[in-house]
């Protein structure tokens, strides 16, 4: 790819194609937004995944079809999620299939069993949590609730905002 000598073209492609490419993934998100790497659905974590994924093996590659190759995946990948984005935002039904519904799993103190059981979520890893929000009392949470994006969210104190809770309370 840069010399005909291994040692020399290996060190010279990890000198010039790990910028570039670092280069190209920040052009991209420059165009597309700090949507780019958020975690707000299943959806953008999988393309956060894939394009670390993209950008190592664009690193890695020994010729430039190859290179070419990952950092358009890249680009394709983050102007699909860009497009994703628009697409919920114009039509609700979007946004059904590109997201799940949060899951409640702990209500009024009271951990909801049916639903830890069909998340795959125990006792403990509500138990973790709680402790990570300084729950001191299983009486003081409003709601433990499995977020669309993986994510437990805690909610404790007297009664929280009708606007925090999301609609499918059990």
């Amino acid at each position: 790819m840069f010399s005909a000598d291994m040692q020399v073209d290996i060190f010279l492609r990890s000198l010039f194609l790990a910028p570039l490419a670092l280069l190209w993934v920040m052009l991209n998100v420059r165009i597309v937004g700090l949507r780019s790497f958020s975690k707000m659905t299943a959806f953008d974590f999988v393309v956060t995944v894939a394009t670390g994924s993209l950008l190592a093996g664009a690193v890695t590659v020994e010729n430039w079809s190859a290179f070419i190759q990952n950092i358009g995946g890249i680009t394709m990948l983050l102007a699909s999620q860009f497009a994703i984005a628009k697409m919920r935002i114009a039509d609700l039904r979007i946004v059904d299939m590109a997201t799940n519904d949060p899951v409640w799993l702990m209500k009024d103190g009271k951990f909801i069993d049916d639903n830890l059981k069909t998340t795959r979520v125990t006792r403990d890893d509500v138990y973790a949590k709680l402790r990570e929000a300084n729950a001191l009392q299983l009486s003081e949470v409003r709601a433990v609730i499995l977020e669309t994006t993986g994510d437990i969210s805690v909610l404790h104190g007297i009664t929280p905002d009708r606007e925090l809770l999301p609609a499918s309370g059990q």
